[in-house]
């Protein structure tokens, strides 16, 4: 990735940081930064660095559970992996272990779980030892939901997003929704790539079976303690237009843009994490 954007803020001793795939091949390559799709967004605390105490929460890790990982699509899965490994960093899950041999998750040095996918067969990459991060894709985010039904409609209805795959598992328990913008994806093709995989900027939905029918189950949203994922981010054409919409669709708000000093983003309350909307080519 390339670092496309940084915010500092030294009074509130916080920076951002805002990376993304930027090369020619890159789907949204050039666009202002607000205008693109697969942007990750660091939060940098100032001291943390040295804090040998300080950690952050990934996610996956009961009682905190709630978000679960990234998702960066690979021109050559297993030439991809290999760099990943030589490289040094650590694997939740290598391409060889368990029964799914077409994922793999390195950790972030923050424990952060990356998953790893390819945009082409396994067969037709197994004996390519190289891999060019030009063509890679920051392909999804992934957040668990507790009632698949109700997160759906709000997805759907409220932020505008179109279902493009569905993949049930009723023998593992659980199913997994890919929302985006943009064109329909295909269900499925030919050669068994995840139809989606070419994407950038999804977000994938995860429903354990069941835990809809229990009233005090909820996911950890990162920002209360400990803390770790914050946010996930809409960009629209009008800020003012769209939080009025919101407003009409009912729905919960963390800030509204006439909350605080910053007038010029709002962050809603989703079915368990926090949206923040903002709009296109304005600075958040």
């Amino acid at each position: 990735m390339k670092l496309i954007n940084k915010l500092p803020n030294p009074d509130n001793k916080f920076d951002l940081y805002f990376l993304a795939y930027d090369s020619p091949k890159a789907v949204s390559h050039g666009n202002h930064w607000t205008d693109r799709e697969g942007i990750i967004e660091l939060t940098h605390n100032y001291g943390t660095e040295d804090d040998p105490n300080y950690k952050i929460t990934n996610g996956n890790t009961d009682p905190f559970k709630g978000f679960g990982h990234l998702c960066i699509s690979v021109d050559n899965l297993q030439a991809a992996c290999q760099r990943l490994e030589d490289a040094g960093y650590k694997f939740q899950k290598k391409l060889t272990d368990g029964r799914m041999k077409h994922i793999a998750f390195v950790l972030d040095p923050d424990g952060y779980w990356v998953e790893v996918i390819g945009q082409k067969p396994l067969e037709q990459t197994e004996n390519v030892k190289e891999t060019n991060t030009d063509t890679y894709r920051m392909n999804h985010t992934m957040l668990r939901v507790k009632d698949k039904d109700v997160s759906l409609n709000f997805y759907k209805d409220v932020m505008g997003m179109k279902l493009k795959r569905t993949s049930e598992n009723p023998n593992a328990g659980f199913n997994l929704y890919f929302l985006g913008y943009g064109a329909d994806a295909p269900e499925q093709i030919a050669n068994g790539v995840n139809p989606v995989a070419d994407s950038e900027g999804l977000l994938e939905l995860t429903w354990n079976y069941g835990t809809e029918r229990d009233a005090n189950f909820k996911y950890h949203n990162g920002n209360d303690e400990p803390q770790g994922f914050g946010h996930i981010c809409i960009s629209v054409d009008d800020l003012d237009a769209a939080c009025a919409r919101f407003e009409d669709k009912g729905v919960n708000w963390k800030k509204r843009l006439t909350d605080g000093r910053m007038k010029n983003i709002a962050f809603v309350l989703g079915m368990s994490h926090i949206i923040c909307i903002h709009g296109t080519k304005l600075m958040s």
